[in-house]
């Protein structure tokens, strides 16, 4: 049996907790799930707001019979048209075959392409309305936040924003829903987690998704991931965090990503580590690329406004893992970091030239020259390390800004 979640007044959780996969879109690890969050506004009319993974049809077509009885759903409100959310969609209109599908003209382009749909489809626009009764739905579109067709469904009257992917989280939901029933602190680092690793490309649409919605007053947020956000201190959290990822921004702390296939690029990454902290940063996270992974180093690197990358030279190039990171930061725009970085080599050095060229590619301010061993470390390039971590530490530390294209001399 289920025992309905209601959220607010004829507002019911009618979503699924996925325990079984371990990578979300087959990349970004899942050690504690994800939820697909579906709701039901029980009106004069019904509106269902988006569906769950096709996995889940079952337990999904379950709640809504516990929710609705007989009653018919009369509209399916398409948010976002990722099969995550849609996959339950032909099954829905199996059971419900005359529900009205909302969406804009983007949503009905993909209704046809993933699933044939073409009929019984009703093309919103920006700002449009739609009456349930009680209660008035008005749609925003929010294009690249973060698919072309992505939308956000407002309810006039409860002041409750349906977001889509925006302001989701990774982990299940273990028991509670709303963020009052539960501990939300494992969740704030999940959002960074999903925002730098789904969501961290489109920093500029997410700025102007926020400017549109910064009149409205909001109350309750729906996400398709992970709680529903409805207290005060909460919401202004979570607005917050996206406003400050979407600038680029980020906190005083330190990331140091580097490759290493013999100990010794790592030694300078641990000395560098050593007199950066010794000179006040407290916040440094270490992330040897062939052990971590990737979307746990981009989540940091989201998280602190210092990045320092180091690689050996392998086949002339940087070492794999370490240009993964690197082609992955070029593809996010990630903006509005000090930057430093190191290398090795045994005897044609490649890796500090490549890493140069990527800072310069991001428009980075770099701190310090760069450090680069041949064979393995020595006074001089042990010096040079700790130079480079004491003014790592100088800059984070100070509220100056990030000046584009920069090179700061270590003294």
């Amino acid at each position: 049996m289920y025992n309905p979640v209601e959220i607010n007044k004829d507002l019911f959780y009618v979503g699924v907790n996925d325990r079984s996969t371990h990578l979300f879109e087959n990349l970004w690890p899942l050690p504690k799930g994800v939820s697909y969050n579906s709701y039901v506004i029980r009106d004069e009319k019904v509106a269902l707001i988006d569906t769950v993974d096709i996995s889940f049809t079952d337990v999904f077509l379950k709640k809504l019979e516990v929710v609705l009885g007989d009653r018919p759903i009369d509209y399916l409100i398409i948010n976002h048209m990722e099969p995550d959310h849609s996959g339950a969609l032909t099954f829905l209109l199996n059971k419900y075959p005359n529900i009205q599908l909302v969406g804009n003209a983007r949503t009905a382009d993909m209704l046809e392409g993933f699933y044939n749909i073409t009929n019984n489809v009703l093309r919103v626009k920006d700002g449009e309305e739609l009456s349930l009764g009680n209660s008035t739905l008005t749609f925003y579109m929010t294009p690249m936040v973060h698919w072309p067709e992505t939308m956000m469904t407002y309810v006039n009257e409860s002041h409750t924003i349906f977001a889509g992917d925006a302001f989701g989280t990774f982990g299940t939901l273990d028991g509670g829903v709303v963020d009052s029933q539960l501990n939300p602190d494992f969740y704030w680092d999940e959002m960074v987690r999903y925002y730098a690793n789904i969501v961290g490309k489109y920093g500029s649409p997410v700025q102007k998704a926020l400017r549109k919605l910064g009149d409205l007053k909001i109350e309750t947020i729906c996400s398709t991931h992970g709680p529903v956000w409805t207290e005060p201190e909460n919401i202004e959290r979570v607005i917050g965090m996206y406003d400050k990822m979407s600038k680029y921004e980020a906190d005083k702390g330190l990331v140091i990503a580097y490759g290493s296939m013999y100990g010794n690029t790592e030694q300078l990454a641990e000395a560098i580590a050593s007199e950066a902290a010794a000179n006040g940063v407290k916040n440094i996270v270490m992330h040897n690329l062939s052990k971590s992974h990737l979307s746990y180093v981009v989540q940091d690197i989201f998280k602190y406004k210092g990045l320092i990358i180091g690689s050996p030279t392998y086949d002339s190039k940087l070492y794999p893992a370490v240009q993964n990171l690197v082609n992955t930061l070029e593809n996010k725009n990630l903006k509005n970091r000090f930057f430093g970085y190191f290398g090795g080599h045994s005897w044609a050095g490649t890796s500090v030239r490549l890493l140069g060229k990527f800072a310069d590619t991001m428009q980075f301010e770099i701190v310090c020259n760069p450090v680069d061993i041949k064979q393995s470390i020595n006074e001089d390039t042990y010096q040079q390390a700790m130079l480079l971590g004491s003014n790592m530490a100088k800059k984070i530390l100070s509220d100056d800004e990030v000046v584009p294209n920069k090179t700061t001399d270590c003294k």
